[in-house]
């Protein structure tokens, strides 16, 4: 993929850039781990003090932010402002909470021996954040402020399709004070990424994206010995079971399926519904669905803008149309419109069987698929039964039900009642195929930390330490 700005509602090329050459690439680490020994010098509070300045970037420019932000992925204007105002108050989040995610834990001193005994949580060094397009602050933003906050350096390699979103970002955090170097963004390839990762001054990788893209990642940072955090796709499922308040489920349902024009990895995208309620649902649900707006992402109307790329248009419709040749029926949508840029109307697909492609893929875009099922069991058998394990979304006034969902439904997010989503006081990850480690809370910032103990005696003989070695 060119490193370009392509606007996604008219398909012009607006603005294109050139790969950075090596020597550009190493000089940016060699600035990054320089930063880093800056950087971990200086103090929790003025740390904090650095990113509360960039909170108050974001939200004095985030009207001209989210315009850039829509031109470049498509998303709707409004969508791109609630994203501005979020990633502001993931900023304050960590610069208030940092110091005590990063004090000292005192340890049992007597039970070890020791006079004192502790974890002490430090930073590693620079490390590469290779981020995604559909959320292009947002995504950076839950890496780089607990990052940032414990003294690391960030090196961002974001998609090709939002090099200005990436440039921004650099420009942000210099803005607000950090060093130079502290967070650099690298304007290249996905070609590039085995030679960043494989300096041995970048101790460190996360990335956002595909399964086959945390693949490339896990296999380089394991050939070369270093930690990884991936947070890689879903195919959500949405349970609704027959005690659930079905006109909340259908309205939620129908955000959580279209929630960044359906391009979200935490987006509903496996509806199972109870038989008992099957019809009353669907029913509900393509009607919500079918009054969706779709049009141009910058007028406050629209409901859904166009997909991010062509490319991602036509995937999902190979999707939607595998399953209708296959015997599948699409109750709203299900045909591109006409005309300039990559829209897809809001679609429900129902009568779906193992055979097709949406049965266990993860479809990208604004597609819902319809599962029947006749009891918890087989909910729980069909929610379960895909490679993924990211978000997860019950609907049950069944407080028993509620308890099993919480422990049976294999998934990093168990959200009962309510959409999923992602909030800074509480981890966020997947299990199986959607990619392992945690982002945000205290977790997230640990996560690229050394967790070091330290054991201190008294410095007389008869302090025994090292009595039992191991």
């Amino acid at each position: 993929m060119p490193i370009a700005t392509t606007n996604p509602a008219t398909g012009q090329v607006l603005k294109t850039y050139d790969a950075m050459p090596a020597e550009e690439i190493d000089a940016a680490i060699e600035r990054a781990d320089l930063a880093y020994r800056q950087l971990r010098g200086t103090t929790v509070e003025q740390r904090g003090r650095w990113l509360t300045a960039a909170a108050d970037l974001l939200e004095a420019d985030r009207d001209a932010t989210a315009r850039l932000m829509t031109t470049e992925m498509g998303k709707t204007y409004a969508a791109a402002k609630a994203e501005v105002t979020k990633c502001a108050t993931a900023c304050r989040f960590y610069a208030a909470n940092a110091a005590a995610f990063l004090a000292d834990e005192p340890a049992d001193a007597p039970a070890v021996k020791a006079t004192r005994a502790f974890v002490r949580y430090q930073p590693i060094g620079p490390v590469l954040a290779v981020m995604p397009w559909n959320f292009p602050l947002w995504q950076v933003l839950r890496f780089a402020a607990p990052a940032l906050m414990a003294g690391n350096t960030g090196l961002l390699k974001h998609a090709s399709n939002v090099p200005q979103t990436a440039l921004l970002l650099e420009d942000l955090f210099r803005r607000a004070g950090f060093p130079e170097g502290a967070f650099t963004t690298l304007l290249v390839g996905s070609d590039a990424v085995d030679r960043i990762l494989s300096d041995p001054r970048v101790r460190a990788a996360t990335l956002t994206g595909s399964e086959r893209a945390g693949r490339s990642i896990a296999q380089i940072a394991g050939r070369e010995l270093k930690k990884t955090v991936l947070e890689l796709g879903g195919s959500d499922p949405f349970v609704v079971m027959p005690s659930a308040d079905l006109d909340r489920a259908a309205e939620v349902a129908t955000t959580a399926r279209c929630q960044n024009n359906g391009q979200s990895c935490i987006a509903a995208k496996r509806f199972i519904v109870h038989t008992d309620v099957f019809d009353a649902f669907a029913e509900r649900f393509a009607a919500n669905m079918s009054a969706l707006r779709v049009g141009d992402p910058m007028d406050d109307a629209t409901d859904v803008g166009p997909l991010a790329s062509e490319g991602g248009r036509d995937e999902i419709h190979a999707q939607v149309r595998d399953a209708v040749d296959r015997g599948a029926t699409v109750l709203c949508g299900g045909e591109p419109p006409a005309g300039p840029g990559w829209y897809y109307p809001p679609t429900v697909v129902t009568d779906l069987t193992p055979q097709m492609r949406m049965w266990g893929e993860e479809v990208f875009g604004p597609v819902a698929g319809l599962y029947r099922v006749s009891s918890y069991d087989e909910a729980i058998e069909v929610a379960n039964g895909t490679n993924f394990g990211l978000g997860s979304n019950a609907w049950t006034r069944d407080p028993d039900e509620q308890e099993r969902f919480a422990t049976d439904l294999d998934a990093g997010n168990v959200f009962v009642n309510g959409m999923t989503t992602s909030f800074p006081e509480l981890p966020f990850g997947g299990v199986r195929n959607s990619g392992y480690g945690r982002e945000l809370s205290a977790l997230g910032m640990r996560e690229f930390c050394n967790t070091k103990t330290v054991w201190v005696g008294e410095g007389a003989a008869s302090a025994g330490a090292g009595a039992h070695a191991e």
